[in-house]
């Protein structure tokens, strides 16, 4: 009876189940926005939003004439970008031959990248060749025994454009990396400006990532992980502009009511044609570079693909299409997956050409006569005999990384990677006082070292603003969001399927910039949104310029390990502040 009555007792308190609250009400405590309530009015602003004007308040405290004022904020879209790129620029150029060492993996790029721009392979080289270069300038024989290396080489080329313009030496072989690590700030830029649809936040997002470590690190080292982060930004930047485009073009087809609103039309918007979209087949094509520089650009041309998709389904739903998935549409798509995957492939077999071209007499390219020895006969005999010689390479390169194993000093699990748990030393000695920068006054040796580690408040900051992005793409639906976390997970994501595999910290710097996007954008929620009052923004202002300038700071204090600037030891000390970064 006892327990009866108590269950009696709890139904009287429930609602009825056709009362009871929905999934998505009972998320509204948590943020949540159901899709009905989406905001109303002229969709073309939906569509493609328009860009943030600066309060004319900024102009009156910056004491400038309406007709200035005007002017610097049509200029501001590039000039800001440009600004910062300079800052980024100028820091990551400074003494860029220094040290003047063969540091880290550079043994393997920088060689490979000259022997393949001499010829169109690469090659084994002395165990003394290190020495050899640095001695003679790069004055020295290219070896002609080919060598098996485990990555594409487009990276290599890329490394050896600077070398043949510069010289085969440290600033020669760092130039490259240096110039796209300084370009993908201006990307940055302009990209957080027109998904933010605010210049700030745009060149906040650049400016973050100019004062990130482990970018700054990365743009200063021949190592091919630089390489294919700026050209999976390169990518993403177009794939947005694309996006634009597609839904300018969607918005432009929609009625327009008497009051001169754009209205939604679901016919039109389950039929309209977006047109041939160059921008898809430019990120296509940087896509394609980017596999032909490590093989993880794969994944990201997956998720890039996927997303893409999301935001054609996602504009035709807002223009007011019903069922999305139409003929036009199906036709669309089935197109653009041709196209595109077309362009990739071709542009990865091209960047083979001189591995292709090589002789096939066994003084070409690694494997390169394989089809015509060991592979003769079998079922494929019908393909030329450079693709199957190639497609036997690249299972060999697949079976050496899913087999990678050896242990590694400064190897590490990529849980640890957001955190910082483990960074890479790419460089150290111990100067003596008076020796190579130590101060002749320090009393004993000093550390000088090149530490791959990012701005640790940056990245810790960024852990919040991660789970911010999280947040705003679940409950808010913000297609910004959504596009942050795509591009975070990746580049991130898929190394949790190789934790037994030998992976370093270095290789995050693929998904750097979407962590400042991350970052930007709580940074810009911190500020407070558009509407909010004088007292609302001041305190937001102010909490979020104490996080910048505390990164700045952060990012200055480690400056030293960064540059392998020498240092006494007990300041080298002072900047290990974990026991895992020794």
């Amino acid at each position: 009876m006892t327990s009866t009555a108590s269950s009696t007792d709890l139904r009287q308190g429930q609602a009825p189940h056709d009362q009871r609250p929905s999934w998505q009400q009972r998320l509204r405590r948590f943020g949540y926005t159901p899709a009905q309530e989406a905001p109303a009015g002229d969709v073309r602003d939906r569509l493609v939003p328009p860009y943030a004007e600066p309060s004319p308040r900024l102009w009156q405290v910056l004491g400038l004439p309406p007709a200035l004022a005007d002017r610097v904020a049509r200029w501001s879209g590039w000039g800001g970008p440009l600004l910062v790129t300079l800052l980024a620029g100028v820091m990551r150029f400074w003494n860029l031959g220094s040290p003047a060492k063969v540091i880290f993996d550079e043994t393997y790029y920088a060689k490979d990248a000259w022997a393949l721009v001499h010829r169109g392979f690469e090659v084994n080289w002395d165990k003394n060749a290190n020495d050899l270069v640095l001695q003679t300038h790069g004055h020295l024989a290219i070896p002609t025994d080919a060598a098996y290396v485990v990555h594409p080489p487009v990276g290599k080329y890329v490394i050896g454009l600077g070398e043949l313009m510069f010289g085969f030496d440290p600033f020669g072989w760092r130039f490259m990396t240096a110039l796209l690590g300084t370009l993908s700030v201006l990307l940055l830029c302009r990209i957080g400006r027109r998904i933010f649809r605010s210049t700030f936040l745009g060149c906040l997002a650049g400016a973050l990532m100019a004062v990130d470590g482990l970018h700054f690190v990365m743009s200063r080292t021949s190592l091919l992980d630089g390489v294919l982060m700026f050209f999976v930004v390169a990518a993403f930047g177009c794939l947005v502009i694309d996006r634009d485009r597609a839904r300018a073009r969607l918005a432009a087809a929609l009625p327009v009511d008497a009051d001169g609103r754009v209205r939604p039309d679901a016919h039109i918007a389950a039929t309209t044609w977006l047109g041939l979209r160059p921008w898809r087949w430019a990120a296509a094509l940087l896509i394609g570079l980017a596999i032909g520089t490590k093989w993880n650009g794969l994944y990201i041309a997956v998720a890039f693909g996927v997303m893409s998709v999301l935001w054609d389904i996602g504009a035709r739903k807002v223009a007011g299409a019903r069922h999305w998935l139409s003929g036009v549409f199906v036709v669309e798509w089935i197109t653009a997956w041709v196209v595109m995957a077309t362009i990739t492939v071709g542009v990865y077999l091209l960047s083979w050409l001189g591995w292709i071209l090589s002789p096939t007499d066994g003084s070409g390219g690694y494997f390169r006569n394989w089809a015509a020895t060991d592979g003769k006969g079998g079922h494929w005999t019908f393909l030329p005999d450079w693709l199957r010689s190639l497609w036997h390479y690249e299972h060999e390169v697949y079976k050496f990384h899913i087999g990678l194993s050896s242990p590694h000093t400064y190897q590490s699990n990529p849980w640890s990677w957001i955190v910082l748990g483990r960074p890479v030393s790419y460089f150290y000695e111990s100067p003596a006082p008076g020796v190579d920068g130590c101060p002749s006054d320090a009393g004993q040796k000093c550390a000088r070292e090149v530490l791959a580690i990012g701005t640790p408040l940056l990245w810790w900051a960024a852990c919040f603003a991660l789970l911010y992005v999280l947040w705003r793409w679940a409950f808010r639906r913000d297609w910004r969001a959504g596009a942050i976390a795509c591009g975070i997970a990746a580049g991130y994501l898929p190394w949790f399927m190789y934790q037994q595999r030998t992976i370093f910290l270095f290789y995050a710097v693929v998904f750097v910039p979407f962590l400042c996007l991350a970052l930007a954008m709580l940074i810009g929620a911190i500020i407070g949104p558009p509407g909010s009052s004088d007292t609302r923004r001041v305190l937001g202002a102010s909490a979020a310029g104490v996080l910048v300038l505390l990164i700045t700071w952060n990012f200055i204090y480690f400056w030293p390990l960064y540059t392998g600037t020498a240092i006494p030891i007990d300041s080298w000390r002072s900047r290990m502040w974990l026991d895992t970064w020794i």
